[in-house]
């Protein structure tokens, strides 16, 4: 936690004298927040990683020149932002596979990756910042709670957004910061940032679906949440197709980054009979050799799959999939391709 303004003062001041340690304890507590506000800017957790090192490392060098008129969360907000943008501005930006073209054909399969990382990422629910309130706003005058900005609709919606666009929407909407705050971040006018906003908020509310997850999980409620978590566990470990299905909305899709097929309805269905719980799951005796663990991210259900290894003698990570729902069924499952992903989720590297 953040400590008292007279607390950051001090350490500000010790931090300034070269005090490395006084440094530490002024940031640490903010790191949380600001991986996740570095996450909604590029939409990749190594990308929000390295940009995080780079703010600390800017903030470090930087010291000399803050004087402490504004907040050591709002400073840092800052140099996070403008490290952020030239990223954005040297690299590619993040998709779903759904951007990149149209359903694919079941009957050939999830296909090869693509070379390339240009996928979004889910968010671990514990880089969340705002820990006394993590389900609320980090500020009063923020539009969207913590973890509704990092809900994968949302996070795919800010791509569309120009570099100074997302900016803007995330340091006004998401952190609360007032509009002038936002204008001296990016360096630009009050009107600038109001316009930005306007254009912004426009193209983000078109590609939102009408409710968001934190809406759909609220209205479903603990036990019922439990029962569809549980089912789904239950079906996924067993292979039982027919529970899955039944648990589907008609047009349900599922992508598998970082292949960029996607398959919907008929075609999500297809996928499921011929290829996740084919034959090469079973041992001789005809026994399923998945495991399943329960988690969340990006705010959302989610699980750890986890396939039999011959050779380690265990099961060992494959994917990591993450449930969009509707009501009280399911419309989308991202099966995240990449084991590496596991540890950042509290994952185990292997079940007995």
């Amino acid at each position: 936690m953040a400590g008292t303004a007279a607390e950051d003062r001090a350490l500000l001041a010790a931090a300034r004298r070269g005090d490395e340690a006084a440094f530490g304890r002024l940031v640490e507590p903010r790191r949380r927040e600001l991986q996740a506000h570095c996450y909604r800017m590029l939409g990749s957790l190594h990308d929000a990683e390295d940009a995080v090192q780079e703010t600390l490392l800017r903030a470090w060098r930087g010291l000399p020149g803050f004087e402490g008129r504004s907040s050591p969360r709002s400073w840092l907000s800052s140099i996070a932002t403008n490290v952020c943008l030239d990223a954005i501005a040297r690299g590619r930006k993040r998709v779903t596979p759904l951007d990149l073209g149209p359903e694919s054909d079941a009957a050939l399969g999830p296909g090869r990756p693509l070379t390339e990382s240009v996928w979004i990422e889910p968010f671990p629910d514990a880089w969340l910042g705002d820990a006394d309130h993590p389900a609320g706003p980090a500020a009063p005058a923020a539009r969207y709670a913590q973890r509704e900005s990092v809900e994968l609709a949302f996070v795919a919606a800010l791509q569309h957004l120009s570099a100074r666009q997302r900016a803007a929407l995330i340091l006004f909407e998401v952190l609360g910061y007032s509009a002038k705050e936002v204008a001296d971040t990016l360096d630009t006018t009050v009107a600038s940032v109001n316009s930005a906003l306007q254009r912004a908020r426009r193209t983000v509310e078109e590609k939102l679906p009408a409710q968001s997850q934190q809406a759909t999980l609220r209205a479903l409620g603990d036990e019922r949440l439990r029962e569809i978590v549980d089912g789904y566990l239950a079906a996924w470990e067993a292979g039982d197709v027919a529970a899955i299905e039944a648990m589907l909305v008609e047009d349900a899709v599922i992508t598998m980054p970082p292949m960029a097929t996607w398959f919907r309805g008929a075609g999500f269905r297809t996928f499921l009979r011929d290829w996740a719980f084919n034959g090469r799951v079973y041992d001789a005796l005809g026994r399923r050799r998945v495991r399943v663990v329960a988690t969340s991210a990006s705010g959302q259900p989610a699980f750890g799959t986890y396939s039999w290894d011959d050779a380690a003698g265990a099961h060992r990570p494959t994917v990591l999939q993450v449930l969009t729902l509707d009501g009280g069924r399911i419309r989308e499952v991202t099966g995240f391709v990449q084991p590496e992903l596991f540890a950042r989720f509290g994952l185990p590297p292997e079940l007995p």
